[in-house]
């Protein structure tokens, strides 16, 4: 069912300069659902891996720390190594790299649009340290500057003359000014402080999906309440479906709804159902499809690895940012076009934002349909090519108009098929004429 209200969007834009495969993206627009399709080590996994890295420097323990470049298996999305293993190969003075991405709400809140913007050099000691953190909303620009011998200066706008200089004022987790920066900037530091608590929930309300995903057990316990995240291999989404099939709570016992009937759409079950076995604390998932129920580990392995995926599009809170690796891995191609409309329905239902890299045909063409069923709109939607040119990564913004049609289609985009079926059409003359000659 399609509703009128338009997407609360979360991140508006991503620009990367010399972040490992990319030497310069340009200003890549998000949209409710964007796409990143492309060949393997193309870069489309670094693109969501510089806000992954923001994500664990903003969930950091230690404020001080300017990036976390991870380590931590536990609490870390990706160990990103050190410096040069971030650094663009070949890059020249200054040996710096930047993230920069703006964010907008059209709910109310303290800060509704706001940007950020980074640049990362190399200590002497060999770690990693900001140059340059630049945060912005509602006109007013608050920047922190790395002078000599680890030095910050606060500015705000264009000034010339820094509010404050010292190393007391260094930033902290990339996304904030230390306490002593704020009465520096008068009437300014609550807007400033408000900005960073902006920038922080955008961070911390991404959620991400990898690509490698845990396999089914035969059972599970419950331990009766319903976990904070899916994690990045989805090894809690079964809990959050037992939550969610096992509780009173309205809200929460939709998401199993809504999954089971997404798993019907994609006709690889007909509904899923927790049982308990026995009267244990133990219980089991039940796939049923053309009369016949079995154990979620005993059916096709798609299933599982597609469950995390619609428990994470029902379950991720509203405005979440939600990244999905591979989402249509071990699918059949009727189950994987159907991702394209869970994207599209959820993002607008639940005002969640979808950033989707995939390999899938299926799941491009059905977006395709989508806009030329008016079912979307390509301002709702972005998708884009990821290419190599030597080393470096390039990035095609995919031009598709309102009839669903990509008017510069790269070539060879999910291989020849006209080429293919030139081919086969060839090998199946020659061998009729064969046939008949012989």
């Amino acid at each position: 069912m399609r509703s009128s209200k338009e997407n609360d969007l979360m991140f508006t834009y991503l620009n990367l300069i010399n972040f490992k495969a990319w030497r310069k993206t340009g200003s890549i627009a998000l949209k409710p659902v964007t796409m990143l399709l492309g060949t393997n080590s193309s870069g489309k996994s670094s693109l969501i891996q510089s806000l992954l890295l923001l994500k664990q420097t903003a969930q950091s323990p230690d404020r001080t720390t300017h990036l976390n470049l991870g380590g931590d298996e536990l609490h870390d999305y990706f160990s990103f190594g050190e410096f040069d293993n971030v650094l663009t190969q070949g890059t020249r003075t200054p040996r710096q790299f930047s993230i920069a991405f703006a964010f907008q709400r059209q709910k109310p809140a303290r800060v509704q649009a706001g940007s950020f913007e980074a640049a990362y050099g190399q200590t002497s000691s060999g770690g990693i340290a900001i140059q340059e953190l630049c945060l912005s909303t509602d006109g007013r620009r608050f920047r922190a500057i790395r002078r000599e011998k680890g030095a910050y200066s606060v500015m705000v706008d264009d000034e010339q003359q820094p509010r404050g200089k010292g190393r007391h004022l260094a930033p902290e987790r990339s996304i904030a000014f230390p306490a002593e920066a704020i009465p520096l900037l008068d009437k300014d530091g609550p807007l400033l402080e408000d900005l960073s608590l902006a920038i922080r929930r955008e961070l911390v309300n991404i959620v991400y999906l990898g690509p490698l995903r845990r396999k089914p057990e035969r059972d599970y316990v419950w331990n009766k309440s319903m976990p904070g995240e899916v994690g990045s291999d989805g090894h809690r989404a079964i809990d959050v479906l037992l939550s969610s099939a096992l509780t009173r709570n309205g809200e929460q016992s939709a998401i199993i709804e809504g999954v089971s009937n997404w798993l019907a759409r994609m006709k690889v079950a007909d509904k899923l159902e927790v049982h308990q076995i026995s009267r244990s604390t133990r219980y089991e998932v039940v796939i049923h499809r053309d009369g016949v129920a079995a154990n979620l580990r005993d059916v096709g392995i798609g299933i599982s690895q597609v469950l995390p995926v619609l428990t994470v599009a029902h379950f991720a809170p509203a405005g979440s940012t939600i990244i999905l690796e591979e989402p249509e891995i071990h699918l059949h191609p009727l189950a994987q076009s159907v991702l394209a409309e869970l994207f599209v329905e959820l993002s607008r239902e639940r005002q969640v934002q979808f950033i989707v890299e995939t390999h899938s045909e299926h799941l491009f063409r059905r977006m395709q349909t989508l806009i030329a069923q008016g079912k979307t709109k390509p301002e709702q939607c972005a998708m884009f090519f990821v290419e190599r040119s030597k080393a470096d990564a390039v990035l095609r913004p995919l031009e598709v108009d309102e009839f669903g049609t990509v008017k510069n289609w790269p070539p060879n985009f999910f291989g020849d098929s006209v080429g293919e079926a030139r081919a086969q059409a060839q090998a199946r003359s020659e061998r009729l004429r064969g046939a008949i000659n012989g």
